[in-house]
């Protein structure tokens, strides 16, 4: 059986004032023939192997853990797995997430955990920068980020896309030192996508966004269907 493994690194170098992404000597088109391919609005994933027979390999030391949003005891788990360049995940965000967070999140019926699908390197880079500070603003990073999708990923080079990142990470109020070290952590860039890929074979995700309530997989994202499915849960709690 092959093994598949993404040997990914990201490196972002300040010299004056521009930031250079240097991709562990291989060229753009390499490193995105490792992720995954955007496959036009559905975002249907595509794993990248010479085989269907695939073993997923964790090659990184660092854990990556789900970050809980609500209260970690709710009877109610809701798992949404998206990729910070879907635009209909940026859909649900603005809509359906925001009426759950308000009736269900908040008020203690739910907790809810976001798990990055990568579809492309700045994906990953919006990952990275919404992991960078601390668990306790990754969800304000993550609504930023989306809020501000058609901005952040209008650039002609990776550069421009690098620096609108960066702008997101400091209006949230991090250090700028900070940010460097995030983007030049390329140990964490790995540990990300082996998560993701563990994640995703685990749970058959093929499209984004994808949810799981309390482990059953949801075809659909109407805020009145999440309604009834975390009502029946919550009855049977």
């Amino acid at each position: 059986m092959n093994r598949l493994y993404i040997l990914l690194s990201i490196c972002a170098t300040v010299l004056i004032g521009s930031y250079y992404f240097l991709w562990s000597g291989n060229t753009s088109n390499e490193l995105d023939s490792m992720l995954l391919a955007e496959k036009n609005d559905s975002h249907a994933l595509q794993l990248i192997s010479e085989n269907q027979n695939l073993e997923l390999t964790n090659v990184s030391s660092i854990l990556v853990d789900d970050i809980v949003l609500g209260d970690p005891n709710a009877p109610v788990a809701i798992i949404e797995y998206a990729s910070f360049t879907c635009p209909h995940c940026k859909n649900f965000h603005e809509g359906t997430f925001q009426k759950l967070k308000q009736n269900y999140i908040n008020t203690g019926k739910v907790k809810f955990i976001l798990r990055d699908v990568y579809f492309d390197r700045y994906g990953l880079w919006a990952a990275m920068i919404a992991r960078c500070d601390n668990s306790n603003r990754f969800y304000g990073i993550v609504d930023e980020i989306f809020r501000k999708q058609s901005e952040w990923t209008d650039g002609a080079e990776n550069i421009d896309i690098a620096n609108n990142l960066r702008k997101i990470g400091l209006a949230a109020g991090m250090d700028s030192e900070k940010i460097s070290v995030c983007l030049n952590d390329g140990d964490m860039a790995q540990a990300l996508v082996d998560v993701y890929q563990t994640n995703v074979e685990r749970d058959q995700i093929s499209s984004t966004p994808s949810f799981l309530i309390n482990g059953e997989k949801m075809n659909k994202s109407s805020y009145s269907e999440f309604v009834l499915k975390i009502d029946e849960h919550i009855k049977g709690y």
